[in-house]
C-alpha cells in the first residue's frame, strides 16, 4: 500500500477561507449593527428613562408635611394649636440590625415598651427604605445626647415637625376632639399620598374635618452624594397649610357650662335658635386629649377605659335618653296643629287616669290631680292626664309623623361624626325590634316621654330653638367660618336651608307661653329659677326614669343608688321675648329636672346673657366679661327696676293669663347681636359677640335671689372638684316634686 501523502488543492482551501472569512464578517458586521441598535436603543429611545433613574441616584424627593389649620373659639381664642417639635426616625434599610441599634439607642435616649412596641409594629407593615418613627417629641436633653452620639446610629435621624397640642385639655375634648398617629387602617384610605403623614384626626372637629385642616403635601428635590447625604435642595414643590376653622363654641360659655354641673355628670348643649350655632357643647366627664396626640401610655389608656363614666364617650352626640317631660311642649303643638285640640280644651286631671277596661292606672305629678287643665297649664304644671288623653286620640301615626317633622328619631346634623339617630316609638319599631304588636298603654307611655323613647340633647336643644325661633327647624352646626391663609379674611360656610315645624303662629305662642309659665308661673315645675332675673325664661322640665315604678307607686330617686337615680332633664330659650340662646340639659342621677336641670340652665342662660360667669372663676381674656355683671362703676345700681314685668298669675284652674311676651313674635335677631366677630385680635369686635351682649343692650343687671346668692353663683373654680352643695341646687317645689 503506497504510503504517499495527498497533494494539497490550494483553490479549495482558498475557496474555504473566503467562505468562513465572509461569515466571520458577517458576524462581525451583525454584531456590530446589534450593538450600535442596542447603544441607539439607550441613548435615543430610553434616553428619558435612564436619565430619570440617574437623576433620581443623585436627587432624592423628600415629602414637606404641611401645617395643620389651626382651631378658634368665636372670639378668635385658640383651641387646637401646633408646636414645634422633634421626633426619632428610623430608616430600616441603612440601620443594619435594629434589635442591637434598639439596645444601645436606649441608653442614650430613654425609649417606653409603648414607643419600642409601636415602631415593631411599624416596621412590619411598612417597606424598608421608608422612615419609620421610634420616638415623638424628644426633649431638649434628649435631643442634645443624639446630638453627640448620632454618630454611632446609621439611619437614625431627627426630623422636625408640628405636634398638636389643645390648650384648654379636657374642657373641648369631645368637641375639637384629638389628632392621632396613623395606623394602617388610615393608610389605606389615604393612599399613598398618605404616607408622609405622621398624625390624622381621631374624633370630634379633627376628624370631621380632617381634609380641610391637613393641608396638600408638598415636595424638595434634595441633591445627595454617593453615601446618600444631603448637599442641596435643588427643586420644591410647596405644600399648602391645611385652612383655619372658626367655631361658634365660646369657650367662655364653655367653663361657665361645665362649673354648672359642680361633680355631677351629664350633658348641656346651648345653641342660638337664631343661626343654629352652637355655642357651648358639655359631655361630663371628660378627658385631657393630649393624651392620645404622640400616643397615649397603656397605663393612661387603661386608666379610661375602666372608668364606669365612660370619660370618652360624647353623651351630647353619641348617648341618648328618654325626653320624659321636655316632650310635652312638642306633643301639644302636634295636638294644637293636627286639630286635635285648641288653646281652650280642657281635660280633667283627678291624678291618676285608667284605660277603659283596664286596672292599671298611670299617675299624675299631683297625686291629688290638677283639676282642669289647658294647654297651657299642661306645660307648665307637667300634667301628665292632659297628655294621656291627647296621645289616645291623636293616634300613634299621626304622632309619629308630628315628632319626626320635628327633628326626632333622625339625626340633627351636627358636623361630628357617628351621630346618634335616637328612637321614634312606632308599632313598626316595636314589632322590628322586640318581636311584640302595638297596645294602646304603650301610646299612653310614649306621651310623656317614657317607653322605647331615646332622644339626643342635640335634637332636643334643634327642636326647643325651632319653637324659639317661629317653627324654623335649623341645623345646629360647630364650624362658622373657614380661612385658607392667616392674613386671608373668614369664609363663612354655608349652612342648609331651615325647615318649618309649624306653620300656625298661634300654636307656637301657646306652647312658648305655656313655657314661660313653666319657669315664671305660680304652678311652675322650674318656677325656683325664675327668681330674681331681668330676663324670662321659657322651659320645661323632666325627669327619665331608668328603673320601672313599683306597681302604681312612683319610686323616690332619692332611695337608689346614682347608677340608677333618674335623669334630670330641661329644655329652654332666653329671653323669652327675643330668643337669643337655646339649652338642653340631661344630668345623669340627678333626680328630678326642676330641682337639678333646670338650675344648671338658669347659670348658663346668666352666663350669656347677663356675662356673669360662676363665683371664683376668673374670665380668659384676663377682664371682665362686657355685661355687667359685677359691682362696677360704670354698672347701673343693683336696685334699679327691672325691665320685666311681674310674671303673670293663672286666672282660675282652667284659665291662665297671656304673658306679655309672644314666641311668634321673634322673627328676626336685633342688628348687634347678628355681628359675627373675626378670630384674630386686630379686628375682633367683642362687644357685638360675646357674653352679657344681652345685659348691656338693656342696660340690665342681675337681681339677687332672696337666699342671697344668684342661680348663676354656682361652683367653685375647678370646674369638677366644686362642691356640689355650693352650686346653683334648687329644692322642688313643694307641689311638684315629680315633673314626669
Amino acid at each position: 500500500m503506497s504510503s504517499r501523502r495527498p497533494f494539497k488543492n490550494p483553490h479549495a482551501e482558498a475557496e474555504q477561507f473566503r467562505r468562513r472569512a465572509a461569515l466571520g464578517f458577517l458576524a462581525v458586521a451583525l454584531a456590530l449593527v446589534g450593538l450600535g441598535a442596542w447603544y441607539f436603543r439607550l441613548q435615543v429611545l430610553q434616553h428619558a428613562d435612564y436619565s430619570t433613574r440617574s437623576e433620581a441616584n443623585r436627587i432624592r424627593p423628600r415629602p414637606v408635611v404641611p401645617a395643620r389649620g389651626m382651631i378658634y373659639d368665636r372670639q378668635g381664642r385658640l383651641l387646637a394649636e401646633n408646636l414645634p417639635a422633634f421626633r426619632l426616625d428610623v430608616t430600616p434599610d441603612k440601620a443594619g440590625d435594629l434589635d442591637a441599634l434598639l439596645s444601645e439607642l436606649g441608653q442614650v435616649i430613654a425609649l417606653s415598651e409603648d414607643e419600642i412596641a409601636h415602631f415593631r409594629k411599624e416596621r412590619k407593615s411598612g417597606r424598608g427604605f421608608l422612615p419609620v418613627t421610634l420616638k415623638l417629641r424628644l426633649s431638649d436633653e434628649e435631643m442634645a445626647a443624639f446630638a453627640v452620639n448620632r454618630w454611632r446610629f446609621p439611619g437614625v435621624e431627627l426630623q422636625p415637625y408640628l405636634t398638636r397640642h389643645y390648650p384648654y385639655g379636657d374642657l373641648f375634648s369631645h368637641v375639637i376632639g384629638y389628632v392621632g398617629r396613623v395606623d394602617e387602617d388610615d393608610l389605606a384610605k389615604l393612599g399613598d399620598g398618605g404616607a408622609a403623614l405622621s398624625h390624622i384626626g381621631k374624633t370630634g372637629i379633627e376628624r370631621s374635618y380632617e381634609e380641610m385642616l391637613r393641608g396638600q403635601v408638598g415636595y424638595e428635590q434634595i441633591e445627595t452624594n454617593v453615601q446618600g447625604r444631603a448637599l442641596r435642595t435643588v427643586g420644591r414643590v410647596p405644600a399648602r397649610p391645611g385652612a383655619d376653622l372658626r367655631l361658634s363654641i365660646d369657650a367662655e360659655l364653655q367653663r361657665a357650662a361645665v362649673a354648672a354641673f359642680g361633680e355631677l355628670e351629664g350633658t348641656a348643649v346651648a345653641m342660638d335658635p337664631r343661626t343654629g350655632e352652637i355655642l357651648a357643647l358639655v359631655s361630663l366627664p371628660g378627658f385631657d386629649p393630649n393624651l392620645f396626640v404622640n400616643g397615649i401610655s397603656h397605663d393612661d389608656y387603661r386608666a379610661l377605659m375602666d372608668n364606669p363614666s365612660r370619660p370618652q364617650f360624647n353623651r351630647a352626640v353619641l348617648g341618648g335618653v328618654a325626653p320624659g317631660s321636655t316632650l310635652k311642649p312638642f306633643l301639644a303643638l302636634a295636638g294644637l296643629d293636627s286639630g286635635i285640640r285648641k288653646p281652650e280644651d280642657r281635660t280633667l286631671s283627678t291624678g291618676m287616669f285608667h284605660l277603659p277596661g283596664t286596672s292599671r292606672g298611670w299617675g299624675d305629678s299631683h297625686r291629688g290631680g290638677h283639676g282642669w287643665t289647658d294647654a297651657r297649664k299642661s306645660i307648665a304644671d307637667s300634667v301628665n292626664t292632659y297628655y294621656y288623653q291627647l296621645a289616645l286620640d291623636m293616634g300613634i301615626g299621626r304622632i309619629q309623623e308630628y315628632l319626626g317633622r320635628y327633628g326626632f328619631g333622625q339625626p340633627s346634623g351636627i358636623d361630628l361624626a357617628g351621630e346618634n339617630t335616637g328612637i321614634l316609638p312606632s308599632p313598626a319599631w316595636k314589632l322590628k325590634n322586640r318581636k311584640e304588636r302595638w297596645y294602646p298603654g304603650d301610646t299612653v307611655n310614649i306621651s310623656i316621654g317614657q317607653g322605647d323613647w331615646k332622644v339626643t340633647p342635640l335634637q332636643m336643644v334643634r327642636g326647643t330653638g325651632a319653637l324659639a325661633d317661629g317653627g324654623r327647624l335649623r341645623r345646629p352646626h360647630l364650624v362658622d367660618a373657614r380661612r385658607d391663609r392667616f392674613d386671608a379674611p373668614w369664609a363663612p360656610l354655608p349652612q342648609p336651608a331651615p325647615g318649618q315645624i309649624s306653620d300656625s303662629p298661634a300654636d307656637l305662642q301657646v306652647v312658648g307661653e305655656g313655657m314661660v309659665m313653666t319657669v315664671h308661673g305660680p304652678g311652675g315645675t322650674a318656677r325656683a329659677i325664675g327668681t330674681g332675673i331681668p330676663y324670662r325664661i321659657a322651659g320645661k322640665t323632666g325627669t327619665a326614669q331608668v328603673v320601672s315604678r313599683r306597681g302604681t307607686a312612683a319610686v323616690d330617686p332619692r332611695s337608689l343608688p346614682m347608677h340608677l337615680r333618674h335623669r334630670a332633664l330641661f329644655i329652654g330659650y332666653a329671653p323669652a321675648d327675643d330668643p337669643q340662646i337655646a339649652v338642653a340639659v340631661a344630668v345623669e342621677g340627678g333626680g328630678y329636672g326642676g330641682s337639678t336641670a333646670a338650675p344648671i340652665a338658669r347659670a348658663i342662660f346668666d352666663a350669656w346673657l347677663l356675662g356673669k360667669l360662676p363665683a371664683g372663676m376668673e374670665p380668659i381674656d384676663g377682664v371682665d366679661a362686657p355685661g355687667c355683671a359685677g359691682e362696677a362703676a360704670d354698672c347701673p345700681p343693683a336696685t334699679a327696676p327691672s325691665t320685666v314685668p311681674a310674671p303673670a298669675a293663672t286666672a282660675s284652674a282652667g284659665a291662665s293669663s297671656t304673658p306679655p311676651s309672644s314666641v311668634a313674635d321673634v322673627e328676626t335677631p336685633s342688628a348687634a347681636s347678628a355681628q359675627r366677630s373675626p378670630a384674630l385680635a386686630s379686628d375682633r369686635n367683642p362687644s357685638a359677640n360675646s357674653l352679657g351682649n344681652w345685659a348691656r343692650l338693656h342696660n340690665a343687671v342681675p337681681v339677687r335671689a332672696a337666699s342671697g346668692v344668684s342661680a348663676a353663683e354656682a361652683p367653685a373654680a375647678s370646674p369638677r372638684v366644686a362642691d356640689p352643695a355650693s352650686g346653683p341646687r334648687v329644692p322642688p317645689p313643694p307641689d311638684a316634686e315629680d315633673d314626669r
